[in-house]
């Protein structure tokens, strides 16, 4: 792992750089800094380097400046539906944090991003019982949450006569039922007519009030967040014009990936293991000082802190004061911070309401997939109605076609 460290000269001679604004890079947030073996001097993970110096290589051109615009770089397409500040993210000009603190719940944030003016799609009739052609699958406990629904999903659309239709109030009405179906299958339970957050915690931790409003936050602030992988990879699928419960499958596909959806595991797996440690901080520190990442802490888009982290732990602090629980967490968080800067994210967050509640990590996974729903139903409205095809060129790179030298 020492190769994949550099010293700071090191650092500013691949960047063509002064050690000052490599300082101001790391100030920035572009850079992460990591403590040497003397305690004084610093390192910097060469694949950063290496990605931060191909950036500066790409330059201005607008061809060039695409290839970098899939990695959080320049913008790829317009949106109505949210913006992401340094405060947290917006849905259609309503900061998700108010929401939370106001007592949204996901259905209220759904119909903001989905812009349904007066109309309540959520208001419709709902049929409490699976269809007999899904029931074994969607009710199958053993079978993983994300599976379980991409397993059951398709088969529901075929139950679904105006799939296709374009009225915005038929497709909300479709789009809120595909919002309480996802849910249902996350957890295996029959299809609920409540509010999300409800049918979540009365399955996790039944008759808890408190735990029930922390869910309930959770997925407000999970809701959306503008182009992230899963948002984008439904857009695609919603620019061919597939109904909304293909489009909803595209995203938790992406979701299932260990670096997307994944992270919540991995950083319920940092915690147990932070607790499980004669010393958090000595092993948050032997983590940071051979190049390990630290999964939940740290996000590219919110260098001085996840607001959507911090909002949960309030409530956190306030549900759970005064337990050991809540302690071991403080912890962890206060030496993540003293050894590596970073504070934590919204999937630490998520990991660490399981924790603190005694559940898997599973239900960290189910809170972010059955809030960011309402999100990819938002993008792929909007990209239908815009009615035009997601089609990117690519850059060749590869070995170029051989010449013909024959002679004529």
């Amino acid at each position: 792992m020492a190769n994949d460290l550099l010293s700071a000269r090191e650092t500013c001679r691949i960047l063509g750089i002064s050690q000052a604004t490599l300082y101001a890079y790391v100030s920035r947030g572009l850079l992460e800094s990591r403590p040497g073996t003397d305690h004084r001097s610093r390192l910097y993970l060469r694949q950063d380097v290496e990605r931060l110096a191909q950036r500066k290589r790409v330059g201005r051109g607008a061809a060039r400046g695409a290839a970098q615009s899939l990695d959080r770089g320049l913008p790829v397409l317009e949106t109505r539906i949210s913006l992401i500040r340094p405060d947290g993210p917006y849905y259609r000009g309503r900061s998700a944090i108010a929401m939370a603190r106001d007592g949204a719940t996901l259905e209220d944030v759904a119909r903001q991003l989905w812009d349904c003016g007066g109309l309540d799609p959520f208001a419709t009739a709902f049929e409490p019982q699976w269809p007999a052609n899904v029931a074994a699958t969607a009710t199958d406990a053993a079978l993983p949450p994300l599976e379980r629904a991409m397993a059951a999903i398709p088969l529901l659309a075929l139950d679904v006569r105006h799939s296709f239709n374009s009225a915005p109030r038929v497709r909300h009405e479709i789009a809120a039922t595909l919002l309480r179906h996802n849910a249902a299958l996350l957890v295996a339970q029959p299809p609920f007519a409540g509010p999300v957050h409800r049918l979540l915690a009365q399955c996790w931790k039944p008759d808890d009030e408190g735990f029930a409003e922390l869910v309930r936050a959770a997925l407000v602030v999970c809701a959306d967040h503008e182009l992230n992988v899963s948002a984008f990879a439904a857009r695609v699928v919603a620019s061919t014009g597939a109904h909304l419960h293909a489009t909803v499958c595209s995203g938790l596909a992406a979701l299932s990936g260990p670096r997307h959806g994944g992270a919540t595991a991995r950083a319920y797996a940092l915690i147990a293991d932070a607790r499980d440690a004669d010393s958090a901080r000595d092993f948050i520190a032997m983590r940071w000082q051979r190049g390990d990442d630290l999964p939940g802490f740290g996000h590219a888009l919110y260098p001085h802190g996840d607001p959507r982290a911090a909002e949960l732990l309030i409530r956190v602090r306030s549900l759970h004061a005064g337990t050991p629980g809540l302690a071991s967490l403080e912890t962890i968080i206060t030496a993540t911070e003293e050894v590596s800067g970073q504070r934590p994210n919204i999937d630490f967050m998520l990991a660490a309401i399981c924790h603190l509640n005694a559940l898997p990590a599973t239900p960290a996974l189910v809170m972010f997939a059955a809030g960011r729903l309402a999100g990819w139903l938002a993008h792929v409205l909007e990209q239908q109605a815009q009615g035009r095809l997601i089609r990117p060129r690519a850059s060749y790179a590869g070995v170029a076609p051989e010449t013909s030298t024959r002679a004529d």
